[in-house]
């Protein structure tokens, strides 16, 4: 009885829990995640909605859902031309962030070090590294490996799709995913796609940040523009009494780096997961840590904000004319740019070395729409010629001809003839023809230009 009264008396005392407040979340890791996610789903966004792609078909880029053919000198060369400016810059400036913060092969691989991690222990390694691999022994099961190995070439499968959005439809990209025939697809598609499945593979499985460190282009190519005043992670040597020697910053860098001791060329790519670990440490003891992001000087005493606003905007002044020239190029081409394309040629002698009486007249369509347009001849009376249509209707990205053939009682001499296209949507083109009648065969254009000017 005693025991039970005490019991009795014990649960009437009131007890509250008191626990640690739950430590804040890394400020800059929630960040990157989701930049990181933001470009991933960009990169299906682009190609699908026909903001950029590149129509294997027709050999042609789209941009914006419409052909733009070489001859499109001014977006093709303003479009490079913006693109080169901003990564310049961004070398430049920010450095590694796009590494860090957007590369689709570094988002991937952290994706793959977390999933093997969380299946095969926290310490679990796998890589290139020449080392055994590393795995938890209570982990280490079939069952396992088995999740693993599946989720990988699932994933490699997915990834491989992507590259194909650029060249094909998105109908086009479904019928091969469901294995359905479709016309636009060629057999050896298959074995393209096997390829690069396998080596995704290989990449998610064991490359990974191999890649990043010893073979990445892009990080090649940007060396050419990284200095002391480019953005990069820098530590406080003048708080050096405070580093406990924790080493937590090394080892939530995925890439084996000391961010206490990085130098202008490094392997370093601005993820700031060692600005958020340190941070972390610190927290407990109500001081800041001691990496963070900056300009100028490594460690120590930064550099005066004069002498790296100086250096930026040095830069920019020879950086931003290109990019402006860039975009008003772009601009202008988007402005002037033609939904249609006209052309008109001759056509074969009736007999060799009789007179050409016979041109081809042919209508692109660079719209993935369909067009309706009207056809007519200008300089010549109604019985001095006959058009096989009047009209074509032009699927989209199609193209149409008919036949126009002159009358052999044409009076003798030169001829100014136009042809001209005019659409639906009131869009038209003219093109000139030189037709001498009388003489050897012979027809060219004014300027050698393709196409009139465009009106409407």
């Amino acid at each position: 009885m005693t025991g039970e009264r005490a019991r009795e008396t014990l649960s009437r005392i009131p007890v509250h829990a008191v626990g640690a407040p739950a430590a804040p979340r890394p400020a800059l890791h929630g960040r990157r995640r989701a930049v990181q996610i933001a470009v991933l789903a960009l990169l299906v966004i682009v190609p699908v909605t026909g903001l950029l792609r590149f129509d294997v078909r027709s050999g042609a880029f789209v941009v914006l859902d419409r052909q733009i053919w070489f001859a499109d000198f001014f977006l093709v060369s303003g479009l490079w031309i913006t693109l080169a400016t901003l990564l310049v810059f961004l070398y430049s400036v920010a450095g590694t962030v796009f590494c860090g913060w957007a590369c689709p092969q570094n988002t991937v691989s952290e994706w793959a070090n977390g999933l093997m991690r969380s299946l095969l222990g926290r310490r679990a390694e796998v890589s290139l590294a020449g080392d055994a691999p590393r795995v938890t022994g209570s982990r280490n099961t079939v069952l396992r490996w088995s999740a693993l190995a599946a989720a990988f070439v699932a994933a490699s499968m997915a990834i491989a799709l992507v590259p194909m959005l650029y060249f094909f439809p998105p109908g086009a990209v479904l019928s091969f995913a469901t294995l359905r025939e479709d016309a636009r697809l060629a057999d050896s598609l298959y074995w393209i796609y096997t390829v690069n499945t396998l080596i995704i593979l290989l990449d998610v499985t064991v490359l990974r940040h191999f890649w990043c460190r010893f073979i990445c282009i892009y990080r090649v190519w940007q060396h050419s523009f990284r200095t002391r005043q480019t953005l990069h992670v820098r530590w406080d040597a003048t708080r050096q009494a405070d580093c406990a020697g924790c080493d937590y910053c090394v080892r939530s860098c995925f890439l084996d780096i000391d961010p206490r001791r990085t130098e202008v060329y490094s392997s370093c790519i601005n993820c700031g997961e060692c600005i958020d670990a340190c941070d972390t440490m610190h927290r407990k003891s109500g001081t800041p840590g001691l990496l963070r992001f900056a300009f100028g000087a490594r460690a120590g005493r930064a550099d005066l904000p004069r002498n790296n606003e100086t250096s930026l905007l040095g830069r920019a002044r020879w950086a931003l004319p290109f990019g402006v020239l860039g975009m008003l190029l772009f601009a202008w081409g988007a402005w002037t740019w033609e939904p249609l394309h006209l052309s008109v040629d001759h056509a074969a002698a009736a007999t060799p070395g009789g007179p050409v009486l016979r041109y081809r007249v042919a209508v692109a369509n660079k719209r993935y729409r369909p067009e309706h347009v009207e056809v007519s001849v200008h300089g010549l009376a109604p019985g001095e010629y006959h058009l096989d249509a009047t009209a074509l209707d032009l699927g989209p990205v199609e193209h149409g001809e008919l036949a126009l053939e002159l009358s052999p009682g044409l009076a003798h001499g030169l001829h100014a003839i136009e042809v001209e296209v005019r659409s639906a949507q009131g869009w038209s083109a003219r093109f000139p023809v030189q037709h001498f009648a009388g003489g050897p065969p012979a027809a060219r254009t004014e300027g050698g230009r393709d196409a009139g000017e465009a009106r409407g």
